[in-house]
């Protein structure tokens, strides 16, 4: 994505103390053009909160952002949000979950997936 020159961020619901410090040591905390944790804003997902949070850091409208996720409170909190939203297949998901009843508009099953709904390839290095 940062090769197709689009930002990206984080949105969880994971507290700070452990987003932040698992960020960093991925090297991957000050490459994003956000982090939202689960206690930057008073109400997590699935209230939309933190996505509008997520859009005002980066000057971003939620109908021009695509929010990932692998729970059925993510495609909640977007919907919310006007956000479209696809569900990684291969996240956090339970056996009994349903993630296409979830109302997503679409689904990735591997993280490279997600550059055909963005429109960009990989460039060659």
């Amino acid at each position: 994505m940062e090769a197709g020159d689009i930002r990206w961020g984080v949105v969880t619901n994971k507290p700070a103390r452990f987003t932040e410090s698992l960020l960093d040591h991925l090297g991957l905390g000050s490459r994003a053009a956000c982090v939202v944790c689960g206690d930057t804003c008073p109400r997590p997902k699935p209230h939309p909160d933190p996505l509008f949070y997520a859009c005002r850091q980066t000057d971003a409208r939620p109908q021009d952002c695509l929010y990932v996720g692998d729970a059925q409170r993510d495609v909640e909190a977007a919907a919310a949000a006007g956000m479209p939203t696809l569900v990684a297949l291969y996240g956090d998901i339970a056996e009994e979950d349903r993630p296409r009843e979830w109302g997503a508009r679409g689904y990735i099953d591997h993280p490279l997936d997600l550059l055909g709904h963005l429109n960009i390839g990989l460039r060659s290095p």
